[in-house]
């Protein structure tokens, strides 16, 4: 009986942490050779968007940009910002990445998942809905909740 207590909390352990591991996103290998955007660069300090940054898109992004930001299920983007040091026409040290994954299970931010990280690609943990969403819902709920359009990238 008490084996059969022991086996039976090491799965609802390992259950418990296996579910816990797969809901935390993970910044995608590779993003970098994803399609990337021209450099956007904002210099109005009240802006939550302040720095420079460059938007990458996977294939299932890149076609939802073509569909007029219409995304299918499992599009990814992922955004890098660099602190404006000097001269905004240079770009300063890198100072967060985003990502955004289209997840219909994601409720609370219009089917998407967004996820926060330090320049060392761990979890900042930031709070998608207070930190990324009330912006996309505010300037881009007609977009799918995406800000960037395919204007944003090089080849239009």
């Amino acid at each position: 009986m008490k084996f059969s207590v022991l086996i039976l909390s090491l799965i609802v352990l390992f259950t418990a942490a296996f579910t816990a591991e797969a809901a935390t996103p993970v910044l995608p290998k590779g993003y970098v050779t994803w399609k990337k955007s021209d450099r956007k660069v904002v210099t109005d300090k009240s802006s939550p968007f302040y720095g420079i940054h460059y938007i990458y898109a996977d294939k299932k992004a890149q076609s939802g940009y073509q569909a007029d930001n219409h995304f299918p299920e499992g599009s990814r983007i992922v955004v890098e910002f660099f602190n404006i040091k000097d001269n905004p026409a240079v770009d300063g040290p890198k100072n967060m990445i985003v990502l955004m994954q289209k997840d219909k299970r994601q409720k609370a931010t219009g089917g998407w998942l967004f996820a926060g990280f330090g320049t060392d690609g761990k979890s900042s943990g930031i709070d998608p809905v207070s930190t990324c969403f009330g912006c996309h819902q505010k300037d881009a709920a007609q977009r799918d909740f995406v800000i960037s359009t395919k204007k944003d990238f090089p080849g239009k």
